[in-house]
């Protein structure tokens, strides 16, 4: 790997290094509510966050947990920890405050860059826990308020204070292309997130493959992503794809709610967006949608679930502009099979993107012939090269150079590929995987429910729906009342895209003869509700 990318390489210095000329103060690189930040103005954060983390004492591979919204200083955070050669690990932003405390504790982060209303939320979790952090920066919110002071013997310092004075001038940090750079958490199918280790070299490739071949992205384009910068996809979308070609990225710190993506896009005039399938189908449903200009867009990008051939369709009538389709995971850092600008399909995911390979094969490992369903397996420099903390995991899925993806496909004689559904029975809605253990878990706990399952269902749009299937105990009704009285019960208890959309009453639980619960039963139907 290292004749390709040399003995030495950083990523923020090989991002970055290039624009850092006599044209940085014209080139722009971020649009930011009503800022921009030029290229020098960007550079020069970035070296100055370095700088100042460098003071604080953080050395090569200390790790930084970010809980970070789509700011310019989510970049600069990100960017400038890489550049001293420590290691940034962006998280969702969503989850409950507890949460927070496995990914302290599972990184072992010294520092943690956090918003200041999540800080408030989180601080009382933090007491006698994740004891080798050392530092809580916060970050700008012009909506910070009071901030409580943290429950914890790490010292608490503000953004603006850590960068205040320090060099715009900062050398980078000799890394090799196979040194730890950043990690970004996925879900498995049961336990906790694994966290992917990604490589210095791994955002290279990404640029030099699906960016390069598909996206062919240019110093003149604008990019808006409205699947945020702590995921995979987000984070290329919103961040290196740019930056790795001297354009612009548009960031919206917001919730994606549809207006207001109309409004981010009527506004900055990007050329490329990036959202996922119920987004896309969310922005359909607007009724007012002829009052927002989207002729500045030359393609969109969805990913994070197959897209439905009726969004696909509907969205090219309506904009004249193709949604390309494709699949990737959080391992192989972006996507590896898509459609291409001129050569989309609605229902299909795509060829594979030149620079990696895939095979599809049955249950022996053999490969499979065109038209016959197998599982998904890909090779390609941009895969992570372990899970943290996470041996077993590890061996089962990063087989040598093969990755499994846990999706089962089949391909055509031309090459296209069909996505069929998960290897296992993880859910996966607006983009977001769920866990239908954890549901369950959550269900049974309570009163009226005696057992349970939770499926994934495609709607009549073709999106995934989470749908809870419930046995009830003796004495309650199993009525409309109390299908809603459960899910409110669970809106206490679970993040939103993990509550079911429904709750359906049956009479028994399907389970094989050791007691595992036959989701499948569930997906094709054979159970009566």
């Amino acid at each position: 790997m290292s004749s390709k990318f040399g003995n030495i390489l950083n990523i923020t210095d090989a991002l970055f290094s290039k624009w850092d000329n006599s044209d940085a103060d014209k080139r722009i690189a971020i649009y930011y509510k009503d800022e921009i930040w030029t290229y020098r103005k960007l550079i020069d954060e970035i070296n100055k966050l370095g700088n100042g983390l460098k003071e604080l004492g953080i050395e090569k591979e200390n790790r930084i947990l970010m809980i970070a919204y789509d700011t310019p200083y989510f970049i600069t955070t990100f960017y400038g920890a890489m550049k001293i050669g420590a290691v940034p690990v962006p998280i969702n932003t969503y989850l409950k405050p507890e949460e927070y405390i496995f990914y302290l504790e599972d990184t072992d982060a010294k520092v943690l860059v956090i918003e200041p209303d999540i800080l408030n939320k989180l601080s009382p979790y933090l007491k006698d826990r994740a004891n080798k952090l050392k530092y809580i920066i916060i970050l700008p919110n012009s909506n910070e308020g009071k901030i409580d002071l943290p429950h914890h013997k790490a010292h608490l310092l503000t953004y603006s204070g850590l960068v205040s004075g320090q060099s715009k001038y900062l050398e980078p940090e000799k890394t090799s292309p196979n040194d730890m750079a950043f990690w970004l958490y996925t879900s498995g199918t049961t336990g906790h997130p694994k966290a992917a280790v990604h490589l210095h070299k791994d955002i290279l490739v990404v640029l030099d493959t699906y960016v390069k071949h598909v996206l062919k992205i240019n110093e003149k384009d604008r990019l808006f992503s409205a699947s945020k910068l702590f995921f995979a996809y987000g984070l290329g979308n919103g961040s290196y794809f740019a930056f790795g070609n001297g354009a612009s990225t548009i960031l919206m710190p917001d919730k994606p709610e549809p207006r207001k993506i109309f409004e981010t896009i009527h506004k900055y005039k990007p050329t490329i967006f990036f959202a996922v399938p119920t987004l896309y189908n969310a922005l359909l449903q607007v009724e007012e949608w002829k009052n927002y200009d989207l002729s500045s867009l030359r393609l969109c990008v969805s990913a994070g679930e197959p897209l439905p051939p009726i969004i696909y369709t509907k969205w090219k009538e309506r904009y004249g502009v193709e949604i390309l389709d494709g699949i990737g995971s959080t391992e192989a850092l972006h996507i590896y099979i898509s459609n291409y600008p001129g050569d989309s399909k609605p229902g299909v995911t795509g060829k594979v993107v030149p620079g990696y390979e895939v095979k599809i094969v049955d249950e022996n490992g053999n490969e499979v012939p065109p038209k016959v369903v197998g599982d998904l397996y890909v090779k390609g420099d941009s895969v992570a090269m372990f899970y943290w903390h996470d041996y077993e995991s590890t061996r089962k899925n990063m087989n040598g150079n093969w990755f499994r993806t846990g999706d089962k496909f089949y391909r055509d004689e031309e090459g296209y590929y069909y996505y069929v559904g998960r290897s296992d029975d993880m859910i996966k809605a607006s983009g977001l995987w769920i866990s239908p253990i954890e549901v369950e878990a959550a269900l049974l706990t309570h009163p009226a429910v005696l057992e349970a399952a939770v499926v994934g269902i495609l709607d009549e749009v073709g999106l995934t729906k989470v749908i809870g299937f419930v046995v009830v105990k003796p004495g309650y009704d199993a009525s409309t009342e109390l299908a809603e009285e459960i899910r409110n019960y669970l809106r206490q208890k679970l993040d939103h895209y993990k509550v079911p959309k429904e709750i359906r009453f049956v009479k028994e639980i399907p389970k094989t003869a050791t007691g595992k619960i036959q989701r499948y039963k569930f997906r094709l139907g054979e159970i009566k509700v």
